[in-house]
């Protein structure tokens, strides 16, 4: 692969609230540098919804070398805000092209799934279900969501093309039908399952050998037994808080699996390597909000739901990184390895 990528998260922000509650430009600087030489990777996505902390980690990251891919990432957003947030976005990606960063402009992840406008229902999980809730109407219904989901990113690419003049994808579901002409590199969500395990390596090569480089982004899984047979459903094992919607502790106990976490993360990656991927990006280094609890009542161990590869703890610096509150998973190790191949 070309690139080989981590994706590295600034904050969500939903409602105003964001999810990553401080932004140290010294812990940003210092974990890019282990993204960089101990995971021995040449490109970062940087995602998020603030456009401030999405150019301070751009920076760091073209400080440090590498690709950067500028991923705003709206979330319950109403057409207008997301334009609005990528025209923002465009302006400060263009400014560090300029001096002469290597960066890629991301328009959106799963666009219609994260925000209103494009599916019925209130929340992602409301709008996937109204798609495939029935069967017999689901090849009209995508059809339709593929003309609302093209309109809009044409006016999309015209915004961000007004204001940047780097390479240009977006982060897509299969289902949204994307008309890629106007975009320079293809890029889709890509998780595996039980359901599609046997015909996932397939369905890669075909993506790989149309006319555009092929990137693969929003891949990972958790911690705990079976996760990477869920697929899209990982964090399902998640009870949230009926008002901030934060996690708040797992709905049962499950067996904590880091090197089947790491399994997963070395599958997926040496498929993409040998099928002809451009550029591969695992989600994620770290996911805040979902803490490493390993005494006490094993439902209270988030880390075990987090698509992290690294652990996040609470009130001490790990032992590997004694200035960082955080700890690698097995699955650090795993992508390490193959990525320094």
């Amino acid at each position: 692969m070309r690139a080989r990528g981590m994706t590295y998260d600034t904050g969500f922000v939903v409602h105003g609230q964001v999810s990553r509650e401080r932004l140290d430009p010294a812990v940003v600087r210092r974990e890019l540098t282990v993204i960089r030489d101990d995971l021995h990777c040449n490109a970062v996505q940087i995602i998020g919804g603030d456009p401030d902390r999405l150019e301070l980690a751009a920076e760091a990251a073209a400080g440090l070398g590498l690709e950067v891919w500028f991923s705003p990432y709206p979330l319950e957003l109403d057409r207008e805000q997301i334009l609005a947030l990528f025209r923002d976005c465009a302006e400060r990606a263009e400014r560090l092209r300029r001096q002469g960063a290597a960066v890629v402009f991301v328009a959106g992840v799963e666009l219609s799934v994260m925000n209103p406008g494009f599916l019925p229902g209130d929340s992602p999980e409301e709008r996937v279900g109204h798609l495939m809730g029935r069967p017999e109407r689901r090849a009209g219904a995508i059809r339709e969501l593929g003309t609302r989901v093209n309109a809009f990113l044409r006016d999309a690419v015209a915004a961000v093309r007004e204001r940047f003049g780097g390479r240009l994808t977006y982060a897509s579901i299969q289902f949204e039908q994307v008309d890629w002409t106007p975009f320079d590199i293809v890029t889709y969500e890509l998780l595996r399952s039980a359901e599609i395990a046997g015909r996932f390596r397939e369905a890669v090569r075909v993506l790989a050998r149309g006319p555009k480089p092929l990137a693969v982004t929003g891949f990972g899984t958790a911690a705990y037994r079976g996760a990477g047979d869920r697929g899209g459903r990982v964090l399902d094992v998640v009870e949230y808080d009926p008002q901030t919607k934060a996690p708040v502790r797992l709905n049962g106990v499950y067996e904590r699996d880091e090197p089947g976490q790491a399994a997963y993360l070395s599958e997926l990656l040496e498929i993409f390597e040998t099928e002809g991927v451009d550029s591969a990006f695992v989600f994620l280094f770290a996911l805040p909000g979902y803490p490493h609890r390993p005494d006490g009542d094993p439902r209270d161990d988030l880390d075990r739901a987090g698509l992290g590869i690294v652990k996040l703890l609470e009130g001490r610096r790990g032992r590997t990184y004694p200035d960082m509150d955080w700890e690698p998973k097995a699955a650090f190790t795993a992508v390490a390895q193959r990525y320094r191949r």
